[in-house]
C-alpha cells in the first residue's frame, strides 16, 4: 500500500468511526436524561451562568457541552485509534496483559509490543509506577519464556504531540522505556517518515468539511425536552 493510499484509509476511518460516530451518539445517547449523574445543585448555578436562569434548556447547557466537547470523544479516541491499527493490519491485539498493540517495527524491523496513549500530558503521577510496573512484568515474562526482547521493544506509543510537550511523568517513564510520540510513532507503525504530518494537513481539510450545523442545538433541545418531561426539577 501506498502511503497516499494509506493516508486516504486513515483519514476516511477518523471520519467515519471517529467523528460520525461521535455525533450519531451525542444525539442517541447524550441526549437522554438518564445518562447523567446529576448534582441538583451545581447544575442549577450552571444553568444562571449559562442563560441567566434556571430553566430545562440551561441545564441541557450544562450537561450537554461538557460531556460532547470533552469527555465523550476524548474517552473513546484512544480506543478507536487502536482498534484502527488493527482493522488494516498496522499491528496485532496484544496478547500480554497491559499491552494493547503489537507491531513490527518499520525503523529498525523489530518486533514492538506497546501500550497506547493519546497525548502528551494524558497520564499523571499515580499512572507512573503502575505502568513501570506493567512494563518489568512483560520483561520478566518475557526472560521466562525465552522471548527475545529487550527494553527496547517495549514502547509507550504517544499517538499525538512532540517530545518538548512530554510531561516529566512520561520523561520518567522514558528513563527505562522508550516513549515514542507524534511523527517517530507514527513512522514504526507505518513505515512513512512523512505520514504524521501529512496525516494532520488531511484531517484539518476533513474536518472543515463535516456538516456541524445545529448539530449542538439538536442535542441540547433534545435533552431540555426530557428534562422538563422529568420530575427531577421543579421550575416554578
Amino acid at each position: 500500500m501506498t502511503e497516499n493510499q494509506l493516508l486516504k484509509i486513515v483519514t476516511t476511518y477518523f471520519k467515519d468511526k471517529i467523528f460520525e460516530t461521535h455525533k450519531i451518539n451525542a444525539l442517541k445517547t447524550h441526549s437522554k436524561l438518564k445518562s447523567y449523574k446529576i448534582n441538583p445543585i451545581i447544575v442549577k448555578y450552571l444553568s444562571k451562568i449559562l442563560v441567566n436562569d434556571f430553566t430545562p434548556i440551561g441545564i441541557a447547557k450544562a450537561l450537554y457541552y461538557p460531556r460532547i466537547l470533552g469527555t465523550s470523544i476524548n474517552t473513546s479516541f484512544g480506543t478507536r485509534i487502536q482498534n484502527m491499527f488493527v482493522e488494516l493490519n498496522l499491528a496485532q491485539g496484544s496478547l500480554i496483559k497491559g499491552m494493547d498493540i503489537e507491531f513490527i517495527d518499520k525503523i529498525d524491523g523489530r518486533k514492538k509490543w506497546c501500550q497506547l496513549k493519546s497525548g502528551p500530558n494524558t497520564i499523571n503521577s499515580e499512572d507512573v509506577s503502575p505502568l513501570l510496573k506493567k512494563f518489568t512484568s512483560v520483561t520478566n515474562l518475557a526472560r521466562t519464556n525465552a522471548i527475545n526482547l529487550n527494553n527496547s521493544d517495549l514502547i509507550l506509543g504517544v499517538l499525538y504531540g512532540n517530545e518538548k510537550q512530554l510531561s516529566q511523568h512520561y520523561k520518567k517513564i522514558n528513563q527505562q522505556f522508550p516513549v515514542i510520540i507524534g511523527k517517530e510513532f507514527w513512522h514504526r507503525i507505518t513505515g512513512f517518515s512523512t505520514f504524521y504530518s501529512k496525516l494532520a494537513y488531511n484531517l484539518d481539510t476533513m474536518i472543515l468539511n463535516i456538516d456541524t450545523e445545529d448539530f449542538l442545538k439538536k442535542g441540547y433541545m433534545a435533552l431540555a425536552k426530557d428534562i422538563e418531561d422529568s420530575d427531577l426539577f421543579n421550575f416554578e
